[in-house]
């Protein structure tokens, strides 16, 4: 099967939901069905056409999991998207809050010798805008895990550096609140009643946000500087 832009799209998708899972989990098909958008029926009958090609194993009733050969095609769509947000917030100069959907449109569209141009030029990348690890030429992807503002420790400095939800909405909330990719903050807080985290930011600024928002934007902590 020769990849279309539906079938990159439900890869894309598949190696997304798999991140959160362990190594054998299947990704329910209702997930799947609700990232892109369609309804289960459809998400099905297609995933049925990818498991034929081999690109997924389906376990009806049970999931999905995509299988080396669907992982690294997946891992190819996911590296031209992220490298293509990149470009257009380094390059071409466009807000980071604006630059997901933009590169759902051309991720189909770039050839590889254009998207290896890119990634030469900006200096081989490790991480887009939003601090998504960007697949290199072989497909790898880098699984490191960090804390959230949920569960990192609290009154340590920690460095924003990954945010997970690529809603407009929500990045300029972020941006907002100065809790970009490369922040430096401390909770100093956490309140289970009122469902929100008390920050500190880098100019001593206090700032109260959801829970549900401070689970979407990840950290690590901030080495101590050694002693003079």
């Amino acid at each position: 099967m020769l990849p279309s832009y539906t079938v990159e799209n439900y890869l894309k998708a598949l190696l997304q939901a798999q991140s959160g899972l362990g190594t054998a989990e299947l990704v329910p098909m209702g997930q799947l069905a609700s990232a892109l958008g369609v309804v289960p029926g459809t998400a099905t009958t297609m995933v049925k056409t990818l498991s034929e090609s081999g690109l997924v194993k389906y376990e009806p009733y049970a999931g999905v999991r995509l299988t080396p050969a669907g992982e690294k095609l997946a891992a190819m769509v996911l590296r031209r998207h992220r490298l293509i947000e990149l470009f257009l917030v380094k390059v071409m100069g466009m807000s980071w809050t604006e630059v997901h959907d933009e590169a759902e449109h051309l991720e189909h569209a770039v050839s590889e010798r254009l998207i290896e141009r890119i990634d030469e030029m900006l200096g081989r990348p490790a991480v887009d805008p939003h601090g998504d690890p960007i697949p290199d030429p072989h497909g790898a992807v880098d699984r490191r895990e960090y804390d959230t503002l949920l569960t990192c420790p609290l009154k340590a400095r920690v460095a924003v550096s990954r945010v997970t939800d690529q809603d407009t909405a929500f990045l300029r909330f972020v941006e907002r609140h100065h809790l970009k990719p490369g922040s430096v903050i401390e909770v100093e807080e956490r309140d289970e009643a009122a469902d929100s985290v008390r920050l500190r930011g880098e100019n001593d600024q206090e700032i109260t946000i959801g829970a549900r928002a401070a689970s979407k934007v990840q950290v690590r902590l901030v080495p101590l500087k050694n002693p003079v």
